[in-house]
């Protein structure tokens, strides 16, 4: 027979196990206490003893508040205080206080209104204002409100909201927000919400949450607030996040933001930074003060060198009239004077000193089943291609085979024919680019020349290698200005190219003096007059120069009543383009221009509309902009009644131009493309490929890569072309294997097509950009500041390519050399305090976004170790292998200064 066990009794603690043991496993089903049973009748919540204690306590603590008594008010309110604060919760459940007093919430609310004001009812409204965040959901604001009850009836003793934690405050963060919002368009006063939101920023700071502190001061219009609420702990991971926003913002919040983050890096001596937003601000003062503001006499030579990187002018900087006030150590960093030597170190220190010839590239050997002897079967047209391939890719080394080093009488421009001349002779000053000594020895010799397709190349040679480099004697404008005056119409449009070219983003007013009456001159041929426009663009680009832009809307004008044929040659888009390049990333300062631009009654009226909003929008990731853009895209255009589509190839590069800036808009931008090219007219469908090539200068993604092949081989040849090109641009200085395999076979594909042959050879020529030294991307310092000059380098280049016919495959090739203004060594060199260059250990790698994470993560992923200098792709961030030494800059590229670290030394001994 079975034995029968005893059976121990139910003792009240066993119920409590049991009770718990339920409540857990409802809580794991997904049922709750109170939800609806199996006959849809909502069960009965069981407590526990301790829950059951706590609802019987603050129950008799509401009570208490009702009574007559006054004097049980305060024990009654203070205690219900500390249990609110003491109670603690799940990350996913309601805190039992709140929840046990939600029922009696507006019986509360009720009670409150019958008090009389004093510090007890102010006590009342804290509570009130804690519970209602459990009915946010019926009443909305009710914990602001009750919050600001409080702060009304205490005055000047306000009580600190952080004290009920972190999630009472958030909840306030988000509703004053809204109550701004509605307080504002009903033109009533804030001044109370923003008193409270600096409060919420404050203990926001403190808690590791400077993200919500700073989203809440802007939404409340009060970031410039944060300079006060931030601390040296804070004020850098601040800083991070605000700039980071920056292109998702409207005007004027953008600028705001980088002012107020300029502020807080002055306000802790960090330089480098400083500078770094003042040139995104394009701000003269606030770049004159930061020059000057550091003592150390290393940190200044520092800013020089990134202010030569910016291209900015250097009268914003010193004082070019007094001689004496600048060491000549610090006016030589600032003029970028010993870019060439620099750049020259690094070749030899990377392997990429030996000249390459045309076969290194081309490697013929590798193209099968060649049908013809020669490109096409056109020397001529072969050679002019070599001309652009060799100027390229030994950029900036002067010791290429063909024009630099070459024997007397042997010299490449003699194996040219035309005007293939005259860009042969140019292509030298691609080859000595920024060597302002042995270059212009090299160019002088072609200056004398009697024929003047020859002499023409050597003016348009002397401007480009003085390009991003200062010239403290100006001897570049003695040497030009007297051929703008010339009467060979080819030696007076070399002249004035190279003007433009070496006065890039200068603001040189003599060259003011010498091209603007040459704009205003109706005598003036319409391509002289044009190309005089864009020198001056290139000189003043980004100044919104108002002065300018109004002569140059003037002399449109004044042709258009004269002769409205004039404004239809091709030319007429370059003076449109220096006209939009005084504007670049001017944002709102060109409205008045393009309402003016209204009133000209001819179809380039609307050409200059989007050139100048297109320009004036550049990399400013402009939501409003991009969706203009589009709308000027998809116009339908009565072509039979003298319709012009061509500001829609304008619109396109506009696209790319304005989402250039952001990741997100710039993946945004692909996508608009891609409908574009399927949907859009041919002229639309021609300049898809041209706003790639802008949106990812020497950047070459494997997806973008795929796209262009493919479009490289369209139907529409002028589409296949521009593809073609497009593949030179993003690979442009990078050696990218696939672009160059793809290259080749497209040589072969194209054999027998003379003209897109060239381009494929030109874009050859790019790809291996300074034998893979050089970059044109215009964003630099970690991708964050756009450099002015380069953009006027790259739109040039592609407003030739939107009418590639009639420009580059014609007798204006050399337009080509404009990229010139956008070529920068895309090099890490670090120096030591003699600026002489100082090999030590860096860490390369992909640039991680750190923003808004915690603690200290690394910012470089996949990195590998090397000695300095060190090339830097695109998205790629150096970092210092050891703590030997310090640097100054903030971010590691192109020329950077260190110092030994003293802290360093120290460690080494106490080791040993």
């Amino acid at each position: 027979m079975p034995v029968e066990l005893p059976v121990a009794p139910v003792t009240s603690e066993d119920r409590k196990k049991k009770d718990k043991k339920n409540d857990d496993d409802n809580t794991a089903s997904g049922s709750r206490p109170g939800a609806p049973g199996k006959d849809g009748k909502p069960d009965e919540e069981e407590l526990s003893e301790e829950d059951q204690a706590l609802k019987n306590e603050l129950e008799m603590l509401v009570e208490r508040l009702q009574e007559s008594d006054t004097r049980l008010y305060k024990p009654a309110l203070e205690a219900l205080r500390t249990l609110i604060r003491t109670s603690t919760s799940s990350m996913t459940s309601v805190p039992k206080p709140l929840k046990f007093l939600r029922p009696v919430y507006p019986s509360l609310q009720t009670l409150y209104e019958t008090w009389s004001a004093s510090s007890d009812k102010a006590l009342f409204a804290e509570i009130l204002s804690v519970l209602a965040m459990t009915y946010s959901d019926t009443q909305p604001r009710g914990t602001l409100k009750y919050r600001l009850l409080s702060d009304e009836i205490t005055g000047g003793e306000k009580s600190d909201p952080g004290s009920w934690g972190h999630e009472y405050v958030r909840h306030i963060a988000a509703e004053l927000g809204t109550e701004y919002n509605m307080r504002k368009e009903a033109g009533e006063p804030t001044g109370d919400l923003v008193a409270l939101s600096t409060t919420c920023a404050k203990f926001l700071l403190q808690h590791n949450a400077e993200a919500d502190a700073v989203d809440l001061l802007e939404e409340l219009e009060s970031i410039s607030a944060i300079v006060d609420l931030v601390d040296a702990n804070t004020f850098g991971r601040v800083c991070l996040y605000m700039v980071s926003c920056v292109n998702f913002l409207a005007p004027p919040d953008d600028v705001t933001f980088l002012e107020t983050a300029h502020t807080l890096y002055v306000k802790y001596s960090k330089f480098p930074e400083a500078l770094a937003l003042s040139i995104r601000l394009y701000n003269p003062d606030l770049i004159r003060a930061d020059f000057n503001a550091p003592a150390n006499p290393l940190m200044k030579r520092q800013l020089a060198f990134i202010i030569a990187r910016a291209g900015i002018p250097l009268d914003w900087v010193i004082d070019l009239s007094d001689d004496d006030s600048v060491e000549p150590d610090l006016k030589e960093c600032l003029m970028n004077a010993k870019l060439s030597t620099h750049f020259k170190a690094f070749g030899k220190d990377v392997g990429a000193l030996e000249p390459k010839s045309l076969e290194d590239i081309y490697k013929s050997h590798l193209e099968q089943n060649r049908l013809a002897t020669g490109p096409g079967g056109d020397s001529a047209r072969a050679n002019l291609a070599g001309t652009f391939v060799n100027a390229f890719v030994n950029a900036g080394f002067g010791n290429d085979k063909l024009m630099a080093k070459a024997e007397a009488g042997d010299s490449w421009v003699y194996k040219n024919k035309d005007h293939g001349v005259t860009s042969a002779a140019a292509s030298l000053g691609m080859c000595v680019l920024w060597d302002t000594e042995e270059g212009l020895t090299e160019v002088d010799k072609y200056t004398y020349l009697n024929d003047e397709k020859i002499k023409g190349g050597a003016l348009m040679a002397t401007g480009m290698l003085h390009c991003n480099v200062w010239d403290e004697n100006e001897a570049i404008i003695a040497l030009l200005e007297e051929s703008v005056a010339e009467k060979s119409a080819l030696l007076r449009k070399s002249a004035i190219v190279g003007l433009g070219m070496a006065y890039v983003g200068t603001h040189k007013e003599r060259i003011l003096e010498l091209l603007l009456p040459v704009v205003s001159d109706e005598t003036q041929s319409m391509e002289i007059a044009s190309l005089a426009a864009l020198s001056i663009g290139f000189t003043f680009v980004g100044s919104c120069n108002g002065d300018i832009a109004t002569t140059i809307v003037q002399a449109l004008m004044e042709r258009a009543e004269a002769d409205p044929n004039q404004l239809d040659e091709k030319f007429t888009r370059f003076m449109l383009l220096g006209l939009g390049l005084l504007f670049i990333g001017g944002q709102d300062k060109s409205d008045v221009i393009i309402e003016t631009l209204k009133i000209i009654q001819h179809p380039c009226s609307k050409q200059a509309q989007v050139i100048v909003e297109m320009c004036s929008f550049a990399g400013t990731s402009n939501v409003l902009n991009v969706q203009s853009m589009l709308h000027y895209c998809t116009e339908v255009n009565d072509k039979e009644n003298g319709g012009d589509d061509i500001y829609q190839a304008y619109a396109v590069m506009g696209i790319a131009l304005t989402a250039m800036g952001e990741d997100v808009g710039a993946e945004m931008a692909l996508r608009t493309f891609s409908n574009l090219m399927h949907y859009g007219e041919p002229t639309v469908r021609r300049s898809v490929p041209l706003a790639l090539a802008l949106l990812s200068a020497s950047n070459p993604q494997v997806g973008l890569i795929d796209t262009l092949s493919k479009y490289s081989h369209d139907s529409d040849i002028g589409v296949a072309m521009n593809a073609i090109l497009a593949m030179g641009f993003i690979g442009a200085g990078t050696n990218n294997a696939r672009l160059a395999q793809m290259l080749r076979q497209l040589a072969v594909y194209y054999h027998r097509e003379p003209d897109a042959l060239f381009i494929v050879r030109v874009a050859q020529g790019i790809l291996h950009m300074g034998k893979g030294t050089i970059t044109i991307n215009p964003f630099y310092s970690d991708r964050t500041i756009m450099n002015k000059n380069a953009i006027a380098g790259l739109l040039s280049t592609l407003l030739a390519f939107s009418d590639a016919k009639n420009f580059i495959l014609s007798d204006s090739h050399w337009m080509l050399f404009w990229l010139i203004t956008a070529m920068q060594p895309r090099f890490m060199m670090t120096l030591d305090e003699n600026l002489e260059m100082l090999p030590v250990t860096v860490r390369v790698g992909q640039a991680v976004d750190v923003v808004g994470q915690a603690g200290k993560p690394r910012t470089i992923s996949g990195f590998q170790t090397h000695q300095s200098p060190v090339r830097l792709g695109y998205g790629d961030r150096a970092e210092l292998g050891t703590e030997e030494y310090l640097s100054f800059a903030s971010v590691l590229e192109g020329l950077v200064i260190l110092t030994k670290n003293p802290g360093y030394e120290e460690e080494g001994r106490m080791e040993l």
